[in-house]
């Protein structure tokens, strides 16, 4: 792998990253906006809950997205190719 490649890829790391916290502090915004407005025009349903975990949980798959890159290398995608092509080759 060149140095060009590498830069390439470590610069797509730093931008999934930075989107991450983008998306992060954006999520915790709106959402003690969102608790503060429920807390003043009707603290007896707290609506707030549905927001709050519906976009919870598509911060939480963004977050395993963009910190599980370190789990599927391109040694670890080289590793599995091999082991399905000697799979193959052993079942024909």
């Amino acid at each position: 792998m060149g140095e060009g490649e590498k830069y390439s890829r470590a610069k797509k790391r730093v931008e999934n990253l930075k989107a991450f916290y983008i998306h992060l502090a954006v999520y915790l915004l709106v959402n003690v906006m969102l608790f503060v407005l429920n807390a003043v025009t009707d603290p007896g349903n707290w609506w707030f809950l549905y927001p709050l975990g519906g976009w919870g949980i598509g911060i939480s798959v963004h977050g395993i997205t963009t910190f599980a890159h370190g789990t599927f290398t391109s040694a670890w995608e080289e590793r599995k190719i091999k082991e399905y092509m000697e799979k193959d080759n052993k079942d024909m």
